[in-house]
Order: structure tokens, then C-alpha cells, then sequence
């Protein structure tokens, strides 16, 4: 990315520390609480350490130790830091994008754009649940979340179990069984002489 950068390795912590916003006489008195001599301190520290082992162009370095003093400046305000937005705005899908997330085999995740069965698990991985995840992207309360192939799979699957009968189901088979006729067991040869 940056071709014709040169490292700056060469450049001593103390040409950090020289670094002045404006002049002493003119600052504010909120200048003078954001730019404690802690703060400059650990700004050029954190600028110097990050130098010396990423090559950043020379023009960049300012913008560099002004985004890092402000960071940490919001940090000891209590603040969130400078430029950082509480959530980050999440593009909505359009209905389009929706009706092609839902396919047969697999619901695509709107979150890391892959196809899963089922999102439970991917949700709770990502500290969602359904409802959230619906309100987040915009989706309809019937939006599925787990496929249709994987459902109609597991319900077979539950059928041939004998899964999910009722009482009444259950009660109607085992009449028909205890009716059958059980084959007859011959007794030991012990218990004839015995009798």
C-alpha cells in the first residue's frame, strides 16, 4: 500500500515529547486538562512502539498522533473515545436480499454472509438470539431460522422414533399389541420333571 514510504525507526522518543499544541500562553484551560503531561507521555509511547514495527509514511504521522492523543484523551474523560459512534450503523437487507437468504438447503446469515440449517447456534456464537437478530437486520417475525430440508428432515426422523404422538396415539397402538397373540414358550425340561 504505501510504495514509496521509508520506516521511521530512526525517529528518538524525545522528538515525540517536543510535539506542543499551540502555544502555552493561549491555551485554555481545557487544553490544559485534555494535554496532561501523562497523556502526551503516554501518546508518544504507544506512536513510537506502533513506528517501529509498522512502516507508516511521513505524512501520515501526524494524523497518526493526534487520532492516538485524542483516543486516549476521551479515555480519561470518562467519554467514549473521539470519533467512535456507540453502534455501529447496520445496513438493513431489502426484501430482494431477504427472499434470497431463504433458500431450501440453507438460510443465509446476514451477520458473515454464510449459509447454516440453522441459526440458533451462529446467533448465540454472535450474542444474539432470534428476536434480536430479526430486529437488527429488519426481518419479518416469520423469517425462518432454520431451513427447510433440515426441518423436514428432522421431522422424519422424529416420526420414525415415534416421536410427538399423543396419548391417544399412543394408547390406540399398544391396545393393538397387547391383542396380537404371543407365541408360546416351552418350559425347561427342569420345571416338567418337577411338575
Amino acid at each position: 500500500m504505501y510504495q514509496n514510504a521509508r520506516p521511521l525507526r530512526h525517529v528518538p522518543l524525545l522528538s515525540f515529547r517536543l510535539i506542543r499544541i499551540g502555544n502555552s500562553h493561549e491555551r485554555s484551560h481545557r487544553d490544559r486538562e485534555v494535554c496532561r503531561p501523562g497523556a502526551l507521555d503516554l501518546t508518544a509511547g504507544i506512536v513510537c512502539a506502533y513506528v517501529s514495527n509498522i512502516s507508516v509514511p511521513a505524512a501520515h504521522l501526524s494524523a497518526l498522533i493526534v487520532t492516538v492523543h485524542a483516543t486516549l484523551s476521551g479515555l480519561a474523560s470518562g467519554g467514549a473515545p473521539a470519533g467512535a459512534a456507540a453502534e455501529p450503523e447496520i445496513e438493513k437487507p431489502t426484501p430482494a436480499q431477504i427472499r434470497k437468504s431463504i433458500t431450501p438447503d440453507a438460510l443465509m446469515s446476514f451477520i458473515d454472509g454464510r449459509p447454516y440449517k440453522t441459526l440458533r447456534r451462529h446467533l448465540t456464537k454472535h450474542g444474539l438470539d432470534v428476536n434480536s437478530y430479526r430486529k437488527r437486520y429488519g426481518l419479518p417475525a416469520d423469517y425462518p431460522t432454520t431451513s427447510a430440508n433440515y426441518s423436514a428432515q428432522r421431522s422424519a426422523l422424529a416420526k420414525s422414533l415415534g416421536l410427538g404422538r399423543g396419548g391417544v396415539a399412543a394408547t390406540e397402538e399398544s391396545v393393538a399389541e397387547a391383542a396380537k397373540p404371543k407365541p408360546r414358550s416351552c418350559k425347561p425340561a427342569e420345571t416338567q420333571a418337577a411338575a
